[in-house]
């Protein structure tokens, strides 16, 4: 199978912390670039830097919140394809409506248990990579 590439967009170095650990823990090869801030992000996207194979989204960032961005990354040809999920700790009903407007592919909130977070990580990029099929990229 080929390296996964996944954009985590998350400013709380706890939570990027437990994400990359719980990736680790997953037999798929992946490779993580972090945004802490959706400017940093969306730069990160357009200059080339980074063109994942999903994006891990938070709501909540400095800056740019997730989704802003998630609107802007969805209206773009080079980045409408790319898989957004939602990660986030809200669960409220207009954030969760938002994510679903500007196209998300997924809403997670985030337990707030550590073990939990970490299954749920894990079963995100099981779920997105090993059974759905994505568009290879040109």
């Amino acid at each position: 199978m080929k390296e996964v590439h996944i954009l985590l967009v998350e400013d709380n170095e706890g939570d990027i912390i437990l994400t990359r650990e719980a990736l680790k823990e997953v037999k798929i090869k992946n490779v993580i670039s972090v945004a802490t801030d959706g400017e940093q992000a969306l730069e990160m996207l357009r200059n080339g830097s980074c063109l994942p194979d999903m994006i891990l989204l938070d709501i909540n960032l400095p800056k740019m919140d997730g989704l802003e961005l998630l609107g802007i990354i969805k209206k773009d040809d080079r980045f409408k394809m790319i898989p957004v999920i939602m990660l986030t700790t809200s669960s409220g009903e207009k954030d969760i409506l938002g994510a679903y407007k500007n196209y998300a592919n997924c809403f997670v909130t985030k337990p707030v248990d550590l073990n939990s977070f970490i299954e749920v990580v894990k079963t995100i990029e099981s779920f997105w990579i090993s059974i759905v099929r994505l568009p290879t990229k040109n």
